[in-house]
């Protein structure tokens, strides 16, 4: 990926997206997060986004921002931080297409997950809980976002240092229940594979589930998270891969 372009005084302009979600509670999450990454770094501007369901939408969001849009201003780079669990069709079609409105002013950075910084804030929400795990995903068709989710699996496997195995709720197989039902007898916690409240976090608890967690949220690690994106696209900081924890065997069924 090649750097976005600065200037010691305008930084590039921050486009958080997201996917869209029809839930009111998860707008306003969803826009938490963006307020609380403007009140951590102070002077950044940052611009929402969104890849479905309703607008702004981002191929129009970075037009506006690169061309100047309607106050006719020499326009800014951009920087197109994914607010995405995974590096499915949305980041590498949908996005890839919008940043092409930006006539080579704007760039992507990696989405959120999976990242050790999630795995760290959802073995957090199972606490002390010392049942069977299963993470819950949203779903989708698309192979590298069924890896990643297997990729968030295993690291948090690693992390809680006993089995996680994968259910999901649109797509594909098995569903959150099934994935319930065959991992007990005993207590099974659900833990949520979601950034923030909506249709698919409302299913979860009819599930089955001993314990089901909540989405991401608005976290102070997942906060740090989008700026550490943020930077490593605008050359800030160097990208580093994402190496397993040493010492444990994880295992993800998926």
């Amino acid at each position: 990926m090649t750097p976005a372009p600065q200037s010691a005084s305008r930084p590039p302009v921050l486009i958080a997206c997201s996917h869209g979600t029809r839930s009111a509670a998860g707008r306003e999450v969803v826009e938490g997060l963006r307020a609380a990454v403007r009140a951590a770094r102070p002077g950044l501007e940052v611009e929402a986004a969104h890849v479905d369901v309703h607008g702004p939408f981002l191929a129009d969001v970075v037009e506006r921002v690169c061309t100047g849009g309607d106050e006719g201003g020499p326009g800014r780079d951009a920087v197109v931080v994914p607010l995405l669990l995974s590096s499915g069709y949305h980041v590498r079609v949908d996005i890839a297409q919008a940043l092409e409105r930006g006539h080579g002013r704007a760039f992507a950075a990696a989405a959120l997950g999976p990242d050790e910084v999630i795995t760290g804030i959802l073995a957090e929400r199972l606490g002390g809980f010392g049942g069977a795990v299963v993470l819950a995903a949203a779903g989708s068709s698309d192979a590298q976002a069924q890896a990643d989710v297997a990729r968030a699996a295993q690291l948090l496997a690693q992390r809680v240092g006993r089995p996680v195995t994968t259910g999901f709720l649109s797509a594909q197989e098995p569903s959150v229940a099934d994935a319930v039902a065959a991992a007990g007898p005993g207590p099974v916690a659900v833990v949520s594979y979601l950034l923030a409240p909506g249709v698919f976090s409302a299913r979860l608890d009819a599930v089955g589930a001993d314990l089901v967690t909540a989405p991401l949220g608005v976290h102070p690690a997942l906060v740090e998270l989008v700026l550490d994106r943020y930077d490593t696209a605008t050359g800030r900081r160097s990208a580093t891969p994402d190496p397993l924890p040493a010492g444990r065997s994880g295992h993800a069924a998926g």
